[in-house]
């Protein structure tokens, strides 16, 4: 039977807890050829904090983690025994496992995410910001129009009383307020 990848419910913040405690168990029981991968769905993602640009990591599906598995008995039950786990998503006793373009998707889009991290913050047209970084520093405006491929908004500044578009990174502005 091939491994086919679950989607299990655990105790919301205790993700990669339980992804550690799952593969302990995994070596104690000698269990490894029921099991081949154990994710805990996250993202790269920028912030601007105090002027500082980081790069943090951040859950995708809090309260969830992906297991690819032979599902059985036994493997069911490991994986149900396990410490802070609440049940496997998509049926108690047989659960439905995640299609393979769905998994891919997942996995793919992590992938993507550490190379290219997205903006902590979504930005939508009409939102009051403040500039960061850059000439524009701690000048206020309003975003007029967001690119989300390319990680740029355009913000109408006020520059001598008149109003003047700006292109700005997601990484150089922050909400106001």
């Amino acid at each position: 039977m091939a491994h086919k990848w679950y989607i299990v419910h655990t105790y919301s913040g205790y993700e990669n807890k339980v992804k550690a405690a799952l593969e302990e168990r995994i070596r104690q029981y000698g269990m490894e050829e029921f099991f081949s991968d154990v994710v805990v769905p996250t993202e790269k993602v920028i912030e601007v904090v105090k002027g500082e640009r980081r790069t943090s990591s951040r859950k995708v599906f809090p309260g969830y983690i992906l297991v690819k598995m032979e599902l059985n008995k036994d493997s069911w039950h490991l994986v149900q025994d396990t410490p802070r786990v609440t049940g496997f998503v998509g049926g108690l006793q047989n659960p439905v496992p995640l299609s393979d373009a769905e998994a891919d998707k997942i996995i793919r889009q992590m992938e993507e995410r550490e190379l290219n991290p997205v903006p902590k913050y979504n930005f939508e047209v009409g939102d009051s910001v403040i500039v960061t970084e850059g000439p524009f520093t701690n000048f206020h405006g309003v975003i007029d129009e967001v690119r989300p491929e390319k990680g740029k908004v355009r913000v109408m500044v006020s520059i001598f009383g008149r109003s003047t578009p700006v292109e700005l990174e997601f990484g150089h502005i922050q909400k106001a307020g």
